[in-house]
């Protein structure tokens, strides 16, 4: 079959405020083909900003634009989506955000391809890497932000208990920003709020930049409420300083990784930073494929992968495709506080199911369908002229 079209939606809440939100807006990738088969995929990043690599003009041989990459090409089997991704990040080197960008149109790949041949990603990527598709259920732990204050913390960490999670992360907000007092009893508030029993994980959201001497003696301070692990105490491109921040062993494992936006980046942190917690989103690192291939790195240094999605469904269900097949990766983590947006973005969202976990789905492709007549209200008209040439003018959903 032959690609018709690549097309960028994007997509936005009325009002986009300052809070580290990544669910206001998003853009979302629609491949459609000559067989009538249509995949989707979605970006974590500036919308507008990767919206344009699918159309800018040609510069030269080195910035040419994903649509002109893709449109034309032959989509039959796995072995051309990962010839396309060669060629569209050949095609766009000198685009410096290639990567997340071309993120949602291979997604949307992977889906077009297991729908054509009536397969869960999953599967794909098992006979791709010869390894086992049995699959295996996940943990989700709800992924929210660190209320404003202790107290407003403790609220949201009781409802998150209330809803029956086993599991919650909190992060951003005011970590960071108040002193230790502050930080420690914000993570308090979280461990009382959800209980002994459950699992607590803190992101300190890059808040300490390198100076991995603070990092450290908050985890230290974190202990006490045994959180499972303190992520991104420093910055994405931090490696000496997570590196020296690792040797020393603190007590609360170091978790990174949802900034890398290549193999090679995810690489360094995994060899040269020490995490313990590698932590990949699909929709910034090039896709399922360059996902799929970090989590094969995590698997031969014996330390853990997890999937960052802080987005919706769409978003989650190529991360779970990435990962359901290795029973010792088995936390999740699952957007449980977004906008409007993106809980209404898919039909079939997943769902916790009676016994806590929650598990891939076995059906074609992503396994989850676009809702486009919920999500047309968000749509954001979008043209791009150069003089009196159009150069990108949206599509309707």
């Amino acid at each position: 079959m032959k690609i018709t079209a690549i097309d960028p939606f994007y997509l936005r809440m009325p009002d986009i405020t300052t809070a580290a939100d990544g669910t206001q807006d998003t853009l979302l990738v629609r491949v459609r083909t000559d067989t009538g088969l249509e995949g989707w995929g979605e970006c974590d990043a500036s919308p507008l900003v990767s919206l344009a690599v699918y159309c800018c003009p040609m510069s030269h041989g080195n910035i040419i634009n994903i649509r002109t990459s893709l449109i034309g090409e032959t989509l039959d089997a796995p072995d051309d989506v990962l010839r396309l991704s060669e060629k569209a990040l050949r095609n766009g080197l000198d685009i410096q955000q290639i990567q997340h960008a071309y993120s949602g149109a291979e997604i949307a790949l992977w889906d077009v391809i297991g729908q054509r041949l009536g397969e869960p990603i999953y599967r794909l990527l098992a006979e791709v890497s010869g390894t086992s598709d049995i699959t295996h259920p996940k943990l989700p732990y709800a992924s929210v932000l660190f209320g404003d204050t202790p107290e407003a913390t403790y609220r949201i960490a009781v409802g998150l208990r209330e809803q029956g999670y086993r599991a919650a992360k909190f992060g951003w907000g005011p970590m960071g920003q108040f002193g230790e007092a502050n930080d420690i009893a914000l993570v308090k508030a979280a461990r009382e709020g959800m209980g002994s029993e459950a699992q607590i994980m803190i992101d300190a959201g890059v808040v300490w930049g390198s100076d991995h001497e603070t990092a450290y003696r908050r985890a230290e301070a974190f202990a006490q409420f045994s959180p499972t692990w303190l992520e991104e105490p420093l910055a994405p491109d931090a490696i000496d300083a997570y590196g020296a921040l690792t040797k020393r062993n603190p007590r609360v494992p170091i978790a990174a990784g949802e900034g890398s936006n290549t193999y090679r980046t995810a690489e360094d942190l995994i060899v040269h930073g020490g995490v313990q917690f590698v932590q990949i989103d699909a929709g910034r690192i090039g896709g399922i494929m360059p996902a799929f291939q970090v989590r094969q790195l995590a698997e031969q240094h014996g330390i853990q992968y997890v999937n960052h999605t802080f987005k919706s469904h769409l978003s989650l269900a190529a991360a779970i495709h990435v990962f359901a097949t290795n029973p010792d990766f088995d936390l999740l983590e699952y957007p449980a506080a977004g906008s409007e947006l993106s809980q209404r973005l898919v039909k079939n969202p997943f769902q916790v199911e009676s016994d806590g976990m929650v598990r891939v789905k076995d059906l074609p492709g992503l396994g989850v369908r676009v809702d486009t007549e919920a999500i047309r209200p968000y749509l954001a008209p979008v043209r791009i002229a150069v003089g009196s040439d159009t150069v990108f003018e949206q599509e309707s959903l």
